[in-house]
C-alpha cells in the first residue's frame, strides 16, 4: 500500500474479494480523507481493470455471486469548498457493473425522506438475497431491510423501527439468522423465518449469557460465535441448534484482530477450517488456521520483530470507579520494573460508540516499554466491553462516568505504586481525544503530560460539520435543550480555566481530517495556550495531507512517534537506562 502513491499518502482503507477469488475491489483514501475511490483488480493478472468509483464514504462493497459487479454506497459530489467540512447526508446505494463507467451505475436504494439514513450491503451465501443494514450515524440500533436478487419488487423491511442492533449472520432459504441485542444487552443469535416474520415467531439459537456475544459466522455448518469476556476474546462454536460443540483455544488473552471494527474471520459455509488473526500486546498479529476435523489450530503467519517478548508481563486488574463499579484495567511492562512510584506511565483509554478496548498489539508500545515505561489501556464505560448497558453507562447524560472511571484509573496507578503525577501521562484518539481533553481540564492537578489526538474538543459544535451530526446519538446535540448544560459542563473547549498550571501537552491532528475537523484541534491549543501559566510546554502537531487515520506513509508514521516518545521522555524527565 505504501506504493500506491510517490509520496506514500494513498492509502488502502478497505477491500473485499468475488466469491470465485478472482477479483477484487479495494478502496482507497487520498491525504487520509473518508472519502473513498473504489477500484478493482484481477487478482491472476495483478493489475488493476479500469473500473473506478468515486465519492464513496462510510461503505463497504457487495459482490454480485458470479462476480460480474459489486453494491456500493456512495454521497452527490460535494462543491469542492465543502469536500472536507460539508455535512454528509443522504448515501445511496449502487450496483455497479464491471467494465461500465460510474455514469452508468443503477441506483439501486435511497430514502430521501430520511436523510441521515446509510445502506450497508451483503449478499446472502445462497447468492438469493440482497441485505441491507440500514444505519443512522453512530446508533448502534440499525433497520434491516432485504429483497430477492433479479426480483422485481421493493425492498422488505425486516426490522423497520430503530429498536436495537442486527446483524445479519446467514439464512438457509427463508429463515435468516441474525446477531441482536433485542431484550439481550448481551446479545444472542435469533432465527427469523421471513415468510413468518413477526416477533411471536422469533426463535432463540444461542442465548444471551454473562459474556458479550460480539459476532458470529457460520462456518463448517455451525456457528462460530466471539464473546467478549472481561475485554478478552473467546471463539466457541455451537451446532446449527444452538448446543455446545467445544472452543477454538486462543494463545494467551488477546483479541480477534478487528478491521474497521469487524471482526477478521475468513471462511465459507462448507469449509471445514477458519481463519483469523489475533493479537495481543506483547504477541504480534499471527493468522491461525483452525481445521474443523482435527479440532486443533496452526499458525500460518506470524511476524518478524527484533523484540525478546517474555521481557514483559501483562496483567489485567480491576479498578473501582467514583460510583463503584469495577472497571477492567490492563497493565503491561517490563519484568523488573519495581513499584516504586517512579516508573513513566502511559494511560490510554476511549471509552464510547460502542466500539470495546482490547488487547492489541502496536510495533510502537514496545519502544516505551523497551525505555521502562508502564503501559495502562482501560476499559471504561461507553464501550462494549460489556453489552449495550456498559454503552449507555457512558452515553449522553452518563458521559462523565467515563470521565471518572479513567480518572479513577490513574488514582490506582498512583495509589498502588506504578507511577505518580509528574511521571504519568495520558492519551487517546478521537472520542478518546476528548477523554482526555475531559480529564486534563477536569483534574489538570493529575498528569504530568497529555496526549490528546484528533479529538472531539467543542461538544456545542461537533455537529455542525462533516459526519459530526452523526454522533448526537452518543453525545446529545447543544441544539437540543436537555443536552446542552450536560455537554457544556464536559466539553474541553468550554472548562479551559484561566491562571491554572496545566500538564504538559502535545495536541496532534491532520489537515485534512475530514471525520473530526482539525478545527477541534486548533482551537484547543489556542485557548489552552493563553489560558496556561506554568512552563510545561503546550504544543499542537499537524500533520499536513493526512487524515483522521489512514493516508501516513510509514515514514510519517515514524516521525509521527518519535515526536510522541521524545516529548514524553523530554517531559516525565525519563532517564534512558535501557
Amino acid at each position: 500500500p505504501n506504493k500506491l502513491s510517490e509520496d506514500g499518502t494513498v492509502a488502502l482503507t478497505s477491500w473485499k474479494v468475488s466469491k470465485d477469488g478472482r477479483k477484487l475491489a479495494y478502496a482507497t483514501s487520498i491525504s487520509g480523507a473518508d472519502w473513498l475511490t473504489w477500484h478493482v483488480r484481477d487478482v491472476s493478472a495483478g493489475e488493476d481493470l479500469p473500473d473506478e468509483i468515486e465519492w464513496s464514504k462510510f461503505s463497504d462493497a457487495a459482490w454480485m455471486l458470479d462476480g460480474t459487479g459489486f453494491f456500493y454506497g456512495r454521497y452527490d459530489e460535494p462543491e469542492e469548498s465543502e469536500t472536507y467540512e460539508g455535512v454528509n447526508l443522504n448515501q445511496k446505494l449502487y450496483l455497479h457493473m464491471l467494465g461500465q463507467s460510474q455514469s452508468q451505475d443503477k441506483l439501486i436504494y435511497q430514502r430521501p425522506d430520511q436523510e441521515e439514513w446509510g445502506f450497508d450491503p451483503k449478499i446472502s451465501d445462497d447468492g438469493h438475497f440482497l441485505i441491507l443494514r440500514v444505519w443512522q450515524g453512530t446508533d448502534t440500533r440499525n433497520r434491516l431491510f432485504y429483497k430477492k436478487l433479479n426480483a422485481d419488487h421493493d425492498f422488505i423491511e425486516l426490522i423497520s423501527e430503530l429498536e436495537a442492533n442486527y446483524e445479519y449472520v446467514g439464512n438457509d432459504g427463508t429463515v435468516f439468522y441474525l446477531r441482536a441485542d433485542f431484550e439481550a444487552p448481551h446479545g444472542k443469535l435469533i432465527a427469523i423465518d421471513t415468510l413468518n416474520p413477526g416477533k411471536v415467531n422469533w426463535r432463540t439459537i444461542i442465548a444471551e449469557s454473562k459474556d458479550v456475544l460480539e459476532t458470529v459466522k457460520i462456518s463448517n455448518n455451525q456457528f462460530v460465535a466471539i464473546y467478549l469476556h472481561d475485554a478478552h476474546h473467546r471463539i466457541r462454536l455451537f451446532d446449527k441448534t444452538g448446543d455446545s460443540s467445544g472452543e477454538i483455544d486462543l494463545p494467551t488473552l488477546g483479541s480477534i484482530v478487528a478491521i474497521n471494527q469487524n471482526i477478521d474471520l475468513h471462511s465459507n459455509r462448507s469449509d471445514d477450517d477458519l481463519f483469523f488473526s489475533f493479537h495481543s500486546f506483547a504477541v504480534p498479529t499471527t493468522v491461525f488456521r483452525f481445521d474443523f476435523n482435527k479440532k486443533a489450530s496452526q499458525i500460518i503467519e506470524d511476524p518478524e520483530i527484533n523484540f525478546v517478548f517474555d521481557t514483559l508481563t501483562t496483567q489485567q486488574v480491576f479498578v473501582t470507579s467514583k460510583d463503584g463499579t469495577q472497571v477492567p484495567l490492563f497493565l503491561v511492562h517490563r519484568n523488573d520494573i519495581s513499584l516504586n512510584s517512579n516508573n513513566p506511565t502511559l494511560l490510554y483509554g476511549y471509552g464510547g460508540f460502542n466500539i470495546p478496548t482490547t488487547p492489541t498489539f502496536s510495533t510502537s508500545r514496545l519502544i516505551w516499554l523497551e525505555l521502562g515505561g508502564v503501559l495502562a489501556v482501560a476499559c471504561l464505560r461507553g464501550g462494549s466491553e460489556y453489552g449495550e448497558e456498559w454503552h449507555q453507562a457512558g452515553m449522553l447524560h452518563n458521559k462523565q462516568n467515563v470521565f471518572d472511571d479513567f480518572i479513577a484509573c490513574a488514582s490506582f496507578l498512583i495509589d498502588n505504586g506504578y507511577t505518580r503525577t509528574p511521571k504519568l501521562a495520558i492519551q487517546g484518539r478521537s472520542n478518546g481525544g476528548l477523554l482526555i481533553g475531559a480529564c486534563m481540564t477536569q483534574r489538570p492537578d493529575m498528569f504530568g503530560a497529555a496526549l490528546p489526538a484528533v479529538g472531539v474538543m467543542d461538544m456545542l459544535r461537533f455537529q455542525k460539520f462533516t459526519i459530526g451530526w452523526a454522533w448526537v446519538s452518543d453525545y446529545g446535540s447543544s441544539d437540543d435543550p436537555d443536552h446542552f448544560n450536560t455537554l457544556y459542563a464536559y466539553s474541553p473547549l468550554h472548562n479551559i480555566g484561566t491562571g491554572l498550571d496545566y500538564p504538559a501537552t502535545l495536541i496532534t491532528t491532520a489537515d485534512h481530517d475530514d471525520r473530526v475537523v482539525p478545527g477541534h484541534s486548533f482551537k484547543f491549543a489556542a485557548a489552552l495556550q493563553a489560558a496556561h501559566t506554568g512552563d510545561a510546554p503546550i504544543l499542537i502537531r499537524i500533520q499536513m495531507k493526512a487524515g483522521h487515520g489512514f493516508g501516513k506513509p510509514t515514514s510519517l508514521l515514524i516521525e509521527e512517534e518519535a515526536d510522541i516518545w521524545a516529548f514524553l521522555v523530554e517531559v516525565l524527565d525519563m532517564e534512558l537506562n535501557y
